[in-house]
């Protein structure tokens, strides 16, 4: 698992999230993982459930979806459609391992659990819309197993819930998503601020599930501390599933992976020290120098001294204290003036 190995180097873990849109065919659910590591994925992740496990089928009202991207549909109906057989599991985390990315899974009951640890799981997702299922994240937390946490519309009270849901399984090992629980998510809806809060109040890694179009989320949130990116993608957007509306096509991905990556080595390090090239361009900068000739026992004057570049000599900031003295020494043209010409508690 390359998770904690990427955090523990400073770098951004990438998950790249299959959901509904392998449009139910095991071909494109392989090809996706297959394209998902070549774009610099470190992970896979897919959705385990069934229609049942998540709802009923029920067609009245409040079981119907009214508006966005599955406007009309029932639940039961969009879950039938988007989810991901168990049956190909097995495959699809064989095909993981195969193309040197993660295996990863958000189960939405127990059994989808059970399930997931005979397959050998090495880490489980909790979905936002799962945050207040506390008896879930008690069974997944009770695996032992690190968890990542979508927070999606959760208050502060139902993020510290079900961490303390997984605290009495005695399972510290949680991640922190901040996520926008919207289809695509709006820029103005974001709150990427949030990041930094997150971690400073729970004392947690915190990442970014994110719905928007685009890298700049991802990018912003890796600016702000973010140690994990999740981002669905899809083969192609003309290829119809529930979730390919706000998908990311794989060129569109790589970019993203290259923007997020580039973005966490651009923060850097909190430091004032140089760097190699740096250190190189000190000497671009001015100092005083002697622009004339000057004798010793002559003041130091406008005329006869001047900031000019290259950096040979004392720094600028004592010029003003310079024209206050004489030379004590003789200055040739281009001569630089040296500490010397400072008394010892002015230097």
């Amino acid at each position: 698992m390359k998770l904690y190995d990427r955090i523990n180097r400073g770098e951004p873990y990438v998950i790249a999230e299959m959901s509904a849109n392998h449009a139910g065919k095991l071909e494109y659910a392989c090809q996706i993982i297959e394209e998902a590591a070549a774009a610099g994925a470190d992970c896979v992740k897919i959705q385990t459930y069934t229609a049942d496990t998540l709802t009923i089928d029920c067609k009245e009202e409040p079981y119907v979806i009214h508006g966005g991207l599955w406007d009309g549909y029932n639940y039961y109906q969009l879950y039938q459609e988007a989810t991901t057989p168990w049956e190909w599991h097995e495959a699809l985390k064989q095909k993981c391992g195969e193309a040197g990315v993660d295996f990863l899974s958000t189960p939405f009951d127990m059994t989808a659990v059970d399930y997931l640890e005979e397959l050998g799981a090495e880490f489980y997702k909790i979905a936002s819309f799962e945050l207040v299922d506390i008896p879930l994240i008690e069974y997944v937390a009770s695996k032992g197993k690190p968890i990542i946490m979508s927070v999606g519309m959760g208050s502060e009270e139902e993020i510290q819930d079900a961490l303390n849901a997984c605290y009495r399984y005695h399972n510290d090992q949680v991640i922190l998503l901040k996520c926008c629980s919207q289809y695509p998510a709006h820029y103005e809806d974001m709150n990427l601020a949030a990041i930094p809060m997150l971690r400073e109040r729970f004392q947690k890694h915190v990442g970014l599930s994110d719905h928007s179009f685009g890298s700049l989320g991802p990018v912003v949130a890796v600016s702000l501390g973010a140690v994990v990116i999740e981002k669905h993608v899809c083969l192609s957007r003309e290829i119809e599933s529930p979730d390919s509306g706000f998908s990311m096509e794989m060129q569109e991905f790589a970019e993203m992976v290259n923007d997020v990556r580039n973005a966490s080595v651009i923060m850097g390090k909190p430091t004032f020290a140089l760097t190699a090239q740096e250190k190189k361009g000190l000497s671009g900068r001015r100092s005083l120098v002697a622009v004339k000739p000057i004798r010793t026992g002559e003041p130091f004057t406008r005329d006869n001294v001047r900031s000019i570049r290259p950096a040979i000599g004392i720094k600028p900031k004592y010029y003003e204290k310079l024209l206050t003295k004489k030379a004590k020494r003789d200055y040739r043209f281009g001569e630089p003036i040296d500490p010397e010409a400072l008394d010892e508690n002015e230097k």
